[in-house]
């Protein structure tokens, strides 16, 4: 055990006899996500370095604390990348921020999310007991998933100090296509687009000057991109001013998320095949349907988290304008709240860790 590492141990112990909250933060450029920040500060940012890459193993194992852009910059020194595209919102954001939080970019939707990519991980529980889940193979789970369970649990279960993630070359070709269309043709072209052999990669439809455009990211080899192209139509954009879109979209830098004034700004997910919801506004559109943002102040949402239900999906609220403590993760059913607590039982007897966070009652 390094000193890093022990120190931690040492910290968590003393808090789980007497039962004392702690705060694990790496960058805290997510501090706004969540239902409330509770506790003393536990700093993971000496828990620095990577650990191994093997670049022909598409595998890298590393520490918590690294700056996720120093890791995206080793990754593409080899021409590899995170394919789900974590969002940084921030120069602070870590890799263990990244896995906590559990939030992807606008690829989510084809290549799936942070949990597909969490291999194995290291741990230490409420306990203070240093925990192994995991390898760095994708078949190495017998019973269990817990390094993937750790994927969006915000850090209640546990504070993560290791991480093995599957990478991906980058795609050999890329394009991006633009379509003048309303929102029930966009959602229609996409459904379509998805029972078809296409390269598909990321997609996004909002009102723009009062018109409805959709985007369309085509990633793959080659000659597969560019027959897309060809059958697909709409106005080909140029890759590096494409490029720059796409990632404002990632970092809700967009000029659609600025205009979000004193209204709170709400996360919808649901099925791809949903049709146009009774949202307060236009949403953005992204993840080929799958996930929709959307503005209102704090009376709309009520109805917005009604029309996510209805619609078989969930809704959180994601931002608040004001910084209030209005409760924003969609309530569990009783079952399935059971079995959350089971686990936080099981890995935090004491509710140590983020107390509240993912939700306000444990």
């Amino acid at each position: 055990m390094d000193s890093a590492v022990a120190s931690l141990v040492q910290h968590i112990r003393a808090a789980g006899a007497q039962r004392m909250p702690l705060r694990i933060r790496g960058g805290g450029t997510k501090d706004f996500y969540g239902e409330r920040l509770e506790g003393e500060l536990l700093d993971t940012s000496g828990l620095r370095g990577i650990v191994s890459y093997e670049p022909s193993e598409l595998v890298v194992t590393v520490r918590a604390g690294p700056p996720l852009a120093a890791l995206e910059q080793v990754l593409a020194a080899s021409g590899q990348s995170l394919p789900f595209e974590p969002p940084h919102f921030g120069s602070g954001a870590t890799v263990g921020g990244m896995v906590s939080a559990g939030l992807s970019g606008p690829a989510r939707g084809s290549v799936g999310s942070v949990r597909d990519y969490v291999l194995g991980l290291q741990m230490i529980d409420g306990r203070g007991e240093e925990l192994v889940f995991g390898g760095q193979v994708m078949k190495n789970v017998a019973g269990y998933d817990v390094s993937r369970l750790l994927a969006g649990a915000m850090g209640t279960l546990g504070l993560i100090t290791e991480v093995s993630l599957k990478v991906l070359p980058v795609a050999p070709a890329e394009a991006t296509l633009r379509f003048r269309v309303d929102q029930q043709e966009a959602l229609r072209r996409l459904n379509a687009w998805g029972g078809q052999p296409l390269p598909l990669n990321a997609s996004r439809w909002l009102e723009e000057g009062g018109a409805g455009t959709l985007y369309l990211r085509l990633r793959g080899a080659v000659a597969a991109v560019e027959a897309a192209c060809r059958s697909l139509g709409g106005d080909r954009l140029d890759n590096a001013e494409a490029a720059a879109h796409w990632n404002a979209a990632r970092e809700q830098a967009l000029p659609w998320f600025s205009g979000l004034g004193e209204g709170d700004l709400w996360r919808v997910s649901g099925p791809q095949t949903a049709p146009v919801l009774d949202l307060p506004e236009p949403p953005l559109v992204e993840w080929h349907g799958a996930q929709r943002w959307v503005r209102t102040d704090a009376a709309g949402g009520v109805h917005v988290r009604q029309v996510a239900l209805a619609a078989g999906g969930h809704a959180t609220l994601f931002r608040t304008a004001r910084g209030d403590a209005r409760a924003r993760m969609t309530p569990l059913a009783p079952a399935l709240a059971t079995i959350h607590e089971q686990l936080k039982k099981q890995f935090d007897p004491a509710l140590v860790f983020n107390r509240g966070r993912l939700y306000p009652h444990f």
